[in-house]
């Protein structure tokens, strides 16, 4: 890496997420395709040292084309324009290097986000706590999704992403452990509640979350959690808790005087050592690659490169992610179990027979994970590199993924609109039918978490239904048969509906009809049930449609579970849940949050405890009886957990917004900051705070700009709040937009319908109204 001086202008390179490059400005650099990036992270692998054109040649390809040297010294070329595009031709190459055999990348240490993380992770095992939270958030928010996205369990690329990940995890943790030694303990019980659902095996985890709530006063939870983890694990692995756990619970029963205090914890030695075993000696020569690559996938079924790789696309640091959503334990997890100390026991009770080779994980601990495994090798074998049914099982692993929640959520978000656009350049409008419909996952929450991406599918899935109806027309010059592609494009309907909530465009509605027309003539039990979901998003084109609501929930419950879709029927009675707290009926709610939470538990869906845990909130708000702090302390649990659910759509503003509404409803003061993130909901609080201020003709003008609410779950609650300001105000004509829009809702509980936070009965804001 001396060839580039650090006073030198150079791009910023990025594998901590997908393989990217930025240049000085930070603009993003356009790579080309996936063999130019897969160069590109090879010798980033590599940390300088050449890399032969042999062994590129090997790693770039199982079935190597004609002429692979030209194909590679193309992308080489390619490579070299995009990353110093003001070098002069014939010049010498400065950061892409011809040496000897091969190729060699010559950038400083922080040109590498993965190698400027390690260092951060390694200075602040060294720092006093306070400025070392403050190094781990920084270092931790470069992380931008899995470790080399989309390479990850390549043979090459393997253990170096499984070293980042260990080392990441260890980052959390040890930010956890500054925080617990600086006195904040809230902060790290929120995160690391996320933190410890993602990786059930990391004992430690467990141990500094049970740590953080006994020191916010929480001992029955801490307790619980320790539990929980013991349970876990015999049920699971069939060991017992380590002695770290152990003595932890020991001390909580007996309320030992150490654990109150905040003490520093010797947190500096371990996570210093950890970030030295993940650099570990894999480094000390050329990656992962060569012969003893080629070794490795002969004797492992050529890995489980591309399967494997759709995997990591969706976001996930192992497959164990994937294959946890689809109802088993966390896989992954258990299978590199040699480089997590808590997991050592249960490395020692696995079945594996073989010892793992340099630049590969330990067998899988489990027979799900061992079973994953070699399926995933067969697949690989067996189906060729550029076959498209691999973006089809792609788009499966996405679908799974999404219901594990927190990064894999974000990731398969993400991956998704990936693999619509790689199916559409494909140019097959079945197969792109096909991967868009695929991604059946049900939906709660009506407002979108990432609208840019959601107008994305939707463009696209609008692009292949025209594709598809015009094919459907002729087929090779002849008739084709009626009804087809019937199936397919009921799917890109109800994508379409769902993508297109919360707006006020005709087509989401007149989609989700259209698509459960179809689904009801082809008697499809799934594609009904997508469309039913698809339906629900659009059934906000008024206040007061709980009813209606209801009444697709309640189909919902009934077809899935007579054909065993626990995803729709778990969906099914959470929209019950919402439905009837709307209608003030809780004693039906209550029945059907247990339904969902027994559900979730059964098939190991975590995001449902989000919601159920949210509705626990409602109910004891509801209830009157409890004092507004243990309320609002029950919102701020609930709130906790939305930290790591990837569901940013839900969480922004919402916990400032339940706790308006507690204080609203019990003429408590409002008493918030300037700096409270109102999030979405800012428009239509900011009148109620200025007049809580005393500042009348700036509330009036902010009544006067509040726009219409959304069409969602929370559009009676917010049409309340304009209500409210409106009153107090004086404003008749917003007082008489208000009446009509929220007419319909008269028997309603205004936000209840949610499952989340409510203002109470719209009847007393009607009545307001009308006075």
């Amino acid at each position: 890496m001396a060839d580039v001086s650090p006073g030198d202008v150079h791009p910023g390179l990025g594998v901590l997420g997908p393989v990217t490059a930025w240049d000085a400005d930070g603009n993003v650099i356009a790579l080309k395709g996936p063999r130019h990036r897969s160069v590109l992270a090879r010798l980033i692998i590599a940390r300088g040292r050449v890399v032969p054109v042999a062994h590129l040649v090997d790693d770039l390809w199982d079935d190597p084309p004609a002429d692979p040297v030209g194909a590679l010294r193309t992308f080489v070329a390619a490579l070299r324009r995009a990353l110093e595009p003001d070098r002069s031709p014939r010049t010498p190459a400065r950061l892409l290097v011809t040496e000897g055999p091969g190729y060699a990348l010559r950038v400083p240490m922080d040109a590498v986000d993965a190698w400027w993380f390690e260092r951060a992770v390694a200075d602040a095992a060294k720092l006093p706590p306070e400025e070392a939270t403050v190094r781990l958030d920084e270092a931790l928010g470069r992380w931008r999704g899995p470790a080399y996205a989309g390479f990850a369990e390549q043979p090459w690329a393997r253990a170096d992403s499984r070293r980042l990940t260990e080392l990441r995890l260890h980052a959390v943790e040890l930010r956890a452990e500054a925080l617990l030694s600086v006195g904040e303990a809230d902060r790290a019980a929120a995160d690391l509640r996320a933190h410890g659902a993602e990786h059930p095996w990391r004992e430690n985890a467990w141990r500094l979350l049970a740590l953080a709530l006994y020191r916010t006063g929480r001992q029955a939870d801490a307790l619980e959690v320790l539990r929980g983890a013991r349970t876990l694990l015999a049920d699971q692995l069939g060991i017992d808790p380590g002695p770290g756990l152990r003595a932890l619970e020991e001390d909580i029963l007996h309320q030992a005087e150490h654990l109150g205090r905040g003490d520093r914890p010797a947190w500096g030695g371990r996570p210093g050592e950890a970030g030295r075993r993940a650099r570990g000696d894999h480094l000390a020569g050329d990656g992962a690659s060569g012969q003893a690559d080629r070794r490795a996938r002969a004797d492992h079924g050529a890995g489980t490169a591309d399967l494997g790789q759709a995997g990591h696309s969706a976001g996930t640091a192992d497959l164990g992610q994937a294959g946890h959503s689809a109802g088993t334990a966390d896989l992954g997890q258990a299978g590199h179990s040699a480089r997590t100390a808590d997991l050592a026991q249960a490395d020692r009770h696995s079945h594996a027979d073989r010892t793992a080779r340099p630049g590969e994980a330990p067998a899988p601990a489990s027979p799900a994970g061992r079973v994953w495994e070699q399926v995933a090798a067969a697949y690989d074998r067996n189906v060729a590199p550029d076959a498209r049914a691999r973006l089809e099982s792609t788009t499966g692993l996405l679908r799974n993924l999404a219901v594990t929640g927190g990064s894999g959520l974000l990731a398969a978000r993400e991956h998704r609109v990936a693999a619509v656009a790689a199916a559409e350049e494909l140019g097959d409008p079945e197969l792109t039918a096909r991967v868009i419909g695929a991604y059946d996952v049900p939906a709660i929450w009506t407002r979108l978490d990432d609208p840019e991406q959601a107008a994305q599918v939707v463009a696209a899935a609008e692009r292949t239904l025209t594709a598809l109806t015009a094919l459907s027309s002729t087929a090779h010059g002849h008739a084709a048969t009626p009804g087809a592609h019937e199936a397919d494009k009921a799917r890109l309907l109800a994508t379409i509906a769902l993508e297109s909530r919360g707006t006020r465009l005709a087509r989401g509605p007149q989609a989700a009809r259209r698509a459960e027309e179809i689904a009801r003539r082809l008697d499809d039990p799934a594609l009904l049930a997508f469309a039913l979901n698809a339906g629900f998003m659009q059934a906000f084109d008024r206040t007061g449609l709980a009813p209606r609501r209801d009444g697709i929930g309640a189909e919902l419950v009934a077809l899935s579970a007579r054909h065993g879709l626990s995803t729709f029927e778990t969906l099914g009675h959470l929209i019950r849940l919402q439905a009837r707290s709307a209608l003030g009926d809780f004693t039906t709610a209550d029945h059907h949050a247990v339904a969902a939470d027994a559900l979730a538990i059964r098939h190991e869906r975590p995001l449902v405890g989000v919601f159920t845990r949210w509705y626990a909130a409602l109910r004891l708000d509801t209830t009157g009886r409890a004092p507004a702090t243990e309320v609002e302390a029950a919102y701020r649990d609930a709130a906790a957990l939305l930290g790591g659910a990837g569901m940013p759509g839900l969480a922004h503003g919402l916990l400032p917004l339940a706790l308006l509404c507690l204080r609203l409803r019990r003429t408590l003061p409002l008493d918030f900051d300037d700096h409270t993130d109102w999030g979405p909901y800012a428009p239509w609080v900011r009148p109620l705070l200025l007049l809580d201020r005393g500042r009348r003709s700036e509330a009036a003008d902010a009544l006067h700009a509040t726009p219409e609410p959304p069409r969602d779950l929370l559009q009676e609650a917010l049409w309340c709040l304009t209500a409210q300001a409106a009153v107090a105000l004086g404003d008749r004509r917003t007082m008489a937009r208000a009446h009509a829009a929220l007419a319909p809702a008269a028997n309603e509980l205004a936000g209840a319908g949610s499952g989340l936070l409510t203002l109470g009965p719209v009847a007393g804001y009607l009545e307001l109204c009308s006075g």
